[in-house]
């Protein structure tokens, strides 16, 4: 295990005195990568693909390819304000061209490579895109809709290949000019979209100025993540999700962190990332809870991961056990990191704090975070309620600027002076949030209210169970009751014996009337483009199958 480095030395010393010093103007690709970039030597990002092979490019790399980029759009005749939609994968071309759009001040909404043809036409009709950025890979979906998209004029594709209607990104490249003077950008100006996971309808599109993701992300880098211009941190998350520009662009390249990122193509393979950790010697890692739950089921011996000095989770939390194992086997425990798409961090266990397993933690310097109730009452300890932030004497820097082109939807997350998140928890006697689960995924049975994330937490803790989603299913008695969808691991198979132990397992680990009363093994979960579980799939398919018709009329 690598030495220690803590950033906050004292946690209620840092949120007490902590203050947002947002400026007028700012530019992350400038103010931020071109500052890195004064020492041409400092590394800044290694990519490397499943054969090893590897590239490596500095910030001054950086600075001059997103500058040589800057004039291919500003060439195209995209302008301040422009709309630019980015749906690539882990490639060079993905930094270089949010740093770009940045420097001529337009706006980039990223996105991830699965999406469909329509998925593709409604972000790019909802925002109201001029441009768009892909590979070859999926350059024939875009073609497919883009006469259905009036907006979309430009059409960029990586891969060197020429195509009809397309400019080549790497041909420009090879001649654009490398000086760009950019454009000036003021703090409150947007500069991202990111559509919502929408659990329920359509996405929403996200907006952000430079203050409230590139700016405000610092706090994601140096408190969470915990980084300093000498670490090496690795991120898992796919370029697809908001999280990627947390944790592998924002937040690491404000302290002046290297990425390490693994080029992988399809599915996650979790002794090919262990090997690359090792291999790169990795100090600090940022991965989803199931990335890490797959991690502990491999022979952890094997791999040389003592360089590791500091890992976190988010996406969900995390339950107690993997943290556990991951521990034995590491020395480092998992800081969990709680924040949303609309949001940078905004709770979590920072290094130096006490690590409760299955915590969120405590709020992040800078954001006045409560458990309040449906009037705004700031709820007692150990009382359930939403998750909310305080934003009626100052917004926080760190906070969207609205649902774009949606005010309703952006008026109705406000209320009493709080910003609600959707998220329900309690908080303990020290201050701890512990998450219940999104309000609408509540189970009401009997009278219980029960949070899927405890069933979940305790089913994933069996050894059988690789992944689990539960949900509410329809019940003539108690009104619903808890069901579950497991994924097994590959040394078990499905059986009745099997479906009485993890019942059983479970009401050893919470309480009693929360255990599973019936438990679906599935090969797969239905998720969100991001990797979200969709439990308002599951939850409608439950009541299709015992309400049948009635069902069908009342979700339609």
């Amino acid at each position: 295990m690598a030495a220690t480095v803590c950033n906050m030395k004292n946690y209620d010393e840092e949120y007490r005195q902590f203050r947002w010093e947002v400026p007028e103007k700012f530019n992350f690709a400038v103010d931020v990568i071109d500052r890195w970039a004064a020492d041409r030597t400092k590394l800044a990002i290694i990519l490397v693909d499943d054969e090893g092979n590897e590239e490596n490019y500095t910030f001054w790399d950086m600075k001059m390819r997103s500058n040589k980029f800057a004039n291919i759009l500003k060439n195209a005749g995209l302008k301040k304000g422009d709309v630019v939609m980015v749906f690539l994968p882990r490639v060079i071309e993905w930094w270089e061209s949010l740093l770009g759009i940045m420097k001529i001040g337009a706006i980039s909404a990223p996105g991830t490579t699965q999406q469909t043809s329509r998925d593709i036409k409604y972000r790019i009709v909802s925002a109201r895109a001029k441009a768009i950025i892909t590979d070859a890979a999926n350059a024939d979906k875009v073609d497919a809709i883009a006469a259905e998209c009036p907006d979309l004029q430009i059409k960029i594709v990586t891969g060197g290949q020429n195509r009809p209607g397309w400019i080549n990104y790497q041909a420009e490249m090879k001649t654009a000019d490398r000086y760009f003077e950019a454009v000036e950008t003021r703090s409150e100006e947007g500069t991202m979209i990111y559509f919502t996971s929408g659990t329920t309808g359509y996405p929403k599109m996200v907006l952000h100025s430079h203050a409230s993701y590139p700016y405000a992300h610092k706090v994601t880098g140096k408190y969470w993540l915990d980084l300093t211009p000498q670490d090496l941190h690795c991120n898992l998350t796919d370029t697809g999700w908001g999280k990627a520009a947390w944790s592998s662009l924002f937040g690491p390249w404000h302290m002046g962190a290297a990425l390490l990122i693994h080029k992988a193509v399809g599915k996650f393979n979790p002794e090919r990332t262990l090997q690359i950790l090792a291999d790169y010697g990795a100090t600090t890692l940022c991965a989803a809870p199931t990335a890490y739950r797959l991690f502990v089921q491999q022979d952890l011996q094997k791999y040389d991961l003592s360089n590791l000095r500091h890992c976190v989770a988010a996406g969900e939390p995390l339950n107690p056990e993997v943290i556990a194992i991951w521990e034995r086997y590491t020395g480092l425990k998992i800081h969990d990191g709680y924040g949303q798409t609309e949001t940078v961090l905004t709770i979590a266990t920072f290094p130096g704090l006490p690590v409760k397993p299955g915590s969120m933690g405590r709020p992040t310097p800078g954001f006045r975070v409560e458990v309040i109730d449906e009037a705004g009452k700031i709820l007692p300890a150990n009382k359930e309620g939403d998750i909310a932030i305080w934003v009626k004497d100052q917004r926080p820097a760190g906070l969207f600027k609205e649902y774009l082109g949606d005010p309703e939807g952006t008026k109705a997350r406000f209320r009493h002076g709080w910003y609600l998140t959707g998220d329900r928890a309690y908080r303990d006697e020290d201050g701890y949030f512990w998450f219940v689960g999104r309000a609408d995924d509540v189970i009401l049975s009997s009278g219980y209210r029960i949070g899927p994330f405890e069933v979940e937490s305790a089913l994933v803790e069996h050894p059988a169970v690789i992944e689990a989603a539960v949900v509410a299913s329809p019940d003539k008695v108690r009104g619903e009751i808890v069901k579950a969808f497991v994924i097994l691991s590959p040394k078990y198979t499905p059986s009745a014996e099997l479906i009485k132990e993890l019942q059983d397992y479970v009401k050893t680990v919470t309480a009693p009337y929360k255990y599973p009363r019936e438990i679906e093994f599935v090969k797969e979960l239905p998720k969100t483009i991001s990797g979200k579980i969709r439990r308002v799939e599951l939850r409608e398919l439950e009541r299709k199958r015992k309400l049948g018709n009635k069902a069908n009329s009342e979700v339609s």
